[in-house]
């Protein structure tokens, strides 16, 4: 049986770097940051993904995040943060927990936006359609 690894460092079997911990959650640098101050805000009970967290779980979680967020900013001085959720590996979701990412951005880190795609305002109207249909 696979050990999640998150849930190691949460049992404190695995050194973490903890920069914020409750009850609920647990903060920690990232071990191959995209910037130094790069942090994981994960839920302390185990979920793969965002889809499958309950939002009693979700709330003190996205909390969280924008308290670690704010540190971050002030404790590397950066002049911005990035916040994101890989979901399934196809989405780069490398460790199947749920985990936030905040990564400290600067205006020459290399790193840059996301590149946007031009898509055809009927498509636009039609995918749009289809995720309204699905909201659950």
């Amino acid at each position: 049986m696979n050990t999640c690894v998150f849930c190691s460092i949460i049992k404190k079997e695995i050194l973490a770097r903890i920069v914020y911990e409750t009850d609920e959650i647990l903060a920690f640098l990232d071990h191959h940051p995209n910037n130094p101050g790069h942090v994981l805000v994960i839920p302390k009970l185990h979920y793969e993904n965002i889809y499958n967290t309950p939002e009693e779980v979700l709330h003190p979680l996205i909390s969280g995040v924008k308290r670690v967020s704010v540190a971050v900013k002030a404790g590397v001085n950066a002049e911005g943060v990035n916040i994101s959720v890989n979901n399934e590996k196809a989405a780069g979701q490398l460790v199947f927990h749920v985990h936030f990412h905040i990564i400290p951005r600067f205006s020459k880190d290399g790193l840059g936006p996301w590149p946007g795609k031009r898509v055809p305002e009927e498509k636009m109207d039609e995918v749009a359609k289809h995720i309204r249909e699905k909201l659950i």
